[in-house]
Order: C-alpha cells, then sequence, then structure tokens
C-alpha cells in the first residue's frame, strides 16, 4: 500500500503544483473575478488527471491433483480429489496526468493475488520476541512509471521508465476484455514474462495505418530461468535494483490496413548470461546467453466475431552451459536461507500458439442489441512447450501442454465482463508399445487437468 500512496501522493503534487502555477496568473484574467477564475483554473487541472484500472475476482474448480509432484510420479496422483480457488489475478490501478506541450505521466500498479501482507507480533513461546509474520500472499508491483514526450501529432513519441515491452499479445494487451478466457491465455503468460515490464527507453508512435514501437531495455537474467517456464521469470530482479550489466532491445509493429484487423509482429534479442551480482569463472568466458523472440498476433473484430491468435517462437543460446552453471549454483547454494533463484535446466527454444473466437449471440437479439449488452459465446485452443528443444527435453515432457477451452463472457455494460469457461489440459499420448503397467519400461501418462472457473472484470477509466 505504501507504493500506491506514493504515488497518489505524486498525481496529488503534480495536479497541485499545476494549479498553483495557473492561479499565479489569475489577476491577469481579464473580465473575470479571482473566484471564477479559480473554479476554471480548478477545473482545467483535474480535466489534466487520468484514472483508471482493472481487475479480475475468480473461483474455480480443478478436478486433478495440486500437488506439485505430480508430474514426477503422475500415477500416485491419479485418483487425487478436486480442489477449488479464490483468486483476484489482478488488480490494478492506472494514473495518468497532461502537462501539457505534449508532456504526460502514466502509471499502473499492480496487486497480484491480492497483494501480500506483513505484521509484527511480540511471541510469548519466544521470551517476548518481536517477530514478522507473513500473512498473506501475492505481489505488489509498479507495472508502469513513465513520463512521455509527443512530438509531431503522436508520430513520434519518446517515452522514459518502466514500461510495458510489447513482446507478444498478452502483454501488449494483457487487460482482461482483452481475451475470453477467465485467467490470462496460459502459453504466453507461461514461457515469457507477463506482463513484461522494465526500465527502458521506448521510441513510438503512429503513422497512417501503422503503429511502431522500439525500446532500449536492461537483459533479462538467465539465472531465473526454469525448465517449466523458460525466461518468465527473467524480467524480476531480488534487490532493490536492476542489474544492467546486459542490454536488450525490442521492437513492435503493428498494421491496421484493413477494416476490424489488426496485425502485430514483435521481437527481442539480447544477453542473459552475467546479469547479476555473481562473477562466473573463467570457463564461462564465451557464454552469453543470447535470447532472441519473433511473435506474431492478430485481432479481428467485425461481423459480430472476435477472432484472436499469436504465435511465439523463442531461442536461446548456451542453454546446455547456462544450465551447468545453474546446477552447480544450486548445488553449491541449496542451504541457504532466502536464495532467490531456480538454478534449473533450461531448454534451448519455447513454442506457443492459440487461436479463439467468440460470437456475440445478442447482436441477433433487437432489444438486447439496443441495450448495447453484448454476450460471446467463445472457444480457445492454445499448445505450449517451455522445453521445445534442448539436451533435457527427455526429463521435462510434460513442459508440452494443450488446453481446449468453452464458455461465455456477458457484458452488461461496456466496462464490466462476466466469464465463466470450461478448459482441458492434456499431454501427449504415451506409445508403451504393448508394454504393461508392471514392466519397468513401462511410460506412466500424465493425468489430464479439467477445470471450471468463473470471473468477474472490470476495466476502463473513472476520471
Amino acid at each position: 500500500m505504501k507504493t500506491l500512496f506514493t504515488i497518489l501522493f505524486a498525481i496529488s503534487s503534480m495536479a497541485a503544483f499545476a494549479q498553483n502555477a495557473e492561479e499565479s496568473d489569475v489577476d491577469a484574467v481579464s473580465g473575470a473575478t479571482r473566484k471564477e477564475a479559480l473554479v476554471k483554473k480548478k477545473g482545467n487541472a483535474l480535466s489534466r488527471l487520468h484514472i483508471g484500472g482493472y481487475g479480475e475476482a475468480v473461483m474455480s474448480r480443478n478436478f486433478y491433483s495440486q500437488s506439485f509432484n505430480r508430474y514426477k510420479r503422475p500415477e500416485l496422483y491419479k485418483d487425487d480429489k478436486s480442489h477449488g480457488r479464490f483468486d483476484l489475478p489482478h488488480v490494478s490501478i492506472n494514473l495518468g496526468y497532461d502537462f501539457g506541450k505534449g508532456w504526460t505521466f502514466g502509471s499502473e500498479v499492480e496487486f497480484e493475488h491480492g497483494g501480500n501482507g506483513t505484521a509484527v507480533e511480540i511471541e510469548a513461546e519466544e521470551a517476548g520476541e518481536y517477530e514478522a509474520e507473513v500473512e498473506k500472499g501475492g505481489e505488489v508491483n509498479v507495472e508502469q512509471f513513465w513520463i512521455n514526450k509527443e512530438f509531431w501529432s503522436g508520430k513520434l513519441n519518446l517515452r522514459l521508465g518502466e514500461i510495458v515491452v510489447p513482446v507478444g499479445y498478452s502483454n501488449t494487451y494483457h487487460e482482461p476484455d482483452e481475451y475470453f478466457t477467465v485467467y490470462r491465455p496460459e502459453g504466453e503468460a507461461t514461457i515469457m514474462p507477463n506482463t513484461w515490464h522494465q526500465l527502458g527507453l521506448s521510441v513510438w508512435g503512429r503513422l497512417k495505418d501503422w503503429r511502431y514501437e522500439a525500446q532500449f531495455l536492461s537483459g533479462l537474467n538467465s539465472e531465473s530461468f526454469t525448465a517449466e517456464n523458460f525466461v518468465h521469470y527473467g524480467a524480476t530482479s531480488p534487490y532493490e535494483f536492476k542489474v544492467a550489466n546486459n542490454y536488450a532491445g525490442a521492437l513492435r509493429i503493428d498494421n491496421y490496413s484493413v477494416k476490424g484487423l489488426r496485425i502485430g509482429v514483435s521481437g527481442y534479442y539480447g544477453y542473459t548470461f552475467r546479469n547479476t551480482l555473481r562473477t562466473p569463472g573463467s570457463q564461462y568466458e564465451d557464454v552469453t546467453g543470447a535470447l532472441g523472440i519473433i511473435a506474431l498476433d492478430f485481432t479481428l473484430k467485425r461481423w459480430n466475431w472476435i477472432v484472436r491468435g499469436n504465435v511465439d517462437y523463442a531461442h536461446f543460446s548456451d542453454a546446455d552451459a547456462i544450465s551447468m552453471y545453474n546446477q552447480a549454483n544450486w548445488t553449491h547454494h541449496k542451504y541457504q536461507d532466502g536464495n532467490p533463484h531456480h538454478y534449473t535446466n533450461i531448454g534451448s527454444n519455447a513454442l506457443a500458439y492459440a487461436i479463439e473466437a467468440g460470437y456475440n449471440i445478442f447482436s441477433q437479439i433487437p432489444k438486447l442489441r439496443d441495450k448495447h449488452e453484448e454476450l460471446y459465446a467463445f472457444g480457445r485452443f492454445e499448445h505450449y512447450d517451455a522445453m521445445a528443444s534442448g539436451t533435457y527435453k527427455s526429463m521435462y515432457k510434460y513442459t508440452k501442454k494443450y488446453r481446449f477451452a468453452f464458455g461465455l463472457n456477458y457484458r452488461p455494460v461496456s466496462q464490466i465482463t462476466i466469464k465463466g469457461e470450461y478448459s482441458y489440459r492434456f499431454f501427449d499420448k504415451v506409445n508403451n508399445n504393448g508394454l504393461t503397467p508392471d514392466s519397468p519400461l513401462y511410460k506412466q501418462p500424465y493425468n489430464n487437468e479439467p477445470s471450471l472457473s468463473l470471473g468477474v472484470t472490470f476495466c476502463g477509466k473513472l476520471l
């Protein structure tokens, strides 16, 4: 909450500064009393303040084991009971201010899974010592905090600060009214940071039917890459700052030439090894951990249909050498408390693709159509693999996943969506060539993972 209050104070200070600056010129306003001029100036200052946000409240029932070890020995967990969850996946507050002359400020504070909480207690069982207790899980992140300067009516913009990295569909369009599923699309959210945000510099703009954005960023940290999530955790930092021994670049281009259709291509490239406080040995002198990502996505909104799709491919060089380095560090640091890194094997390539389509049923009912209510029946299919190739692929076959989802999105008003879905996550079939389960060579198939979810979301501007 301290982060939120800090930003609120900063915004109110900006507005007060702008207001005071304008009030100093009130006497120069001819033909108006001081009181009338002050009211007008306050209204102008308030009109420059922008408040918005989005959020999701979710209830789900998962009809599979919740054990972290369910992929290691799937036969032990095939009969586990279902489990339910209530969650606030994302609650975000957006604050912005227009200073004039093309200068604007934007921010986004996100509370993931309700944020986190700690308290100090006096422990009677420990001789009255003060002890900090973690009372709830979750995270609080400043996902955006930037200053933007506009040139030539938006054809060119310079933005500096904490910015969203627009690689892939889900990072660029991460608000809950931009996908049908109750949770964010699994594939991109698994293999890439999501929502991906870093400190950096962005050059962007709109030229007729084209929008472009190029970014200069700090590199990711390969010590935080994992077998199950590829580079997902690489953008986070356990320190009070982000290490920037390596740099990276991101690029995105979108085209809007066809009515109702947007097509976008995005990419990322940068080194990831040594982007930490630890110095590796001389045997890793030639290791860079170069990471390249290419993504294609589209959105079609026409004829009462919304269709979205994406394809993402990533290549990570030196995967074997860095896996060896991570394993050596895990052996050395596994008994240390608070170690922030994962130290697992990493794949050479990762892949994700998806397609979803929804039709507005209410478009065929005149009374509901006139009330601007919408009811989308949708279906989605996606496939993703955090270890699509690599030396250790055979150890992590469960990272290759498929998922179907079907459901409804009801929008009573444009800013609120009620979502319901049934999803079915499954894996490749295992070919045992006639072997029986009692054979030592028999491969146990992974258990499929169906679930039901219900959610309500808000997304929009409040001021």
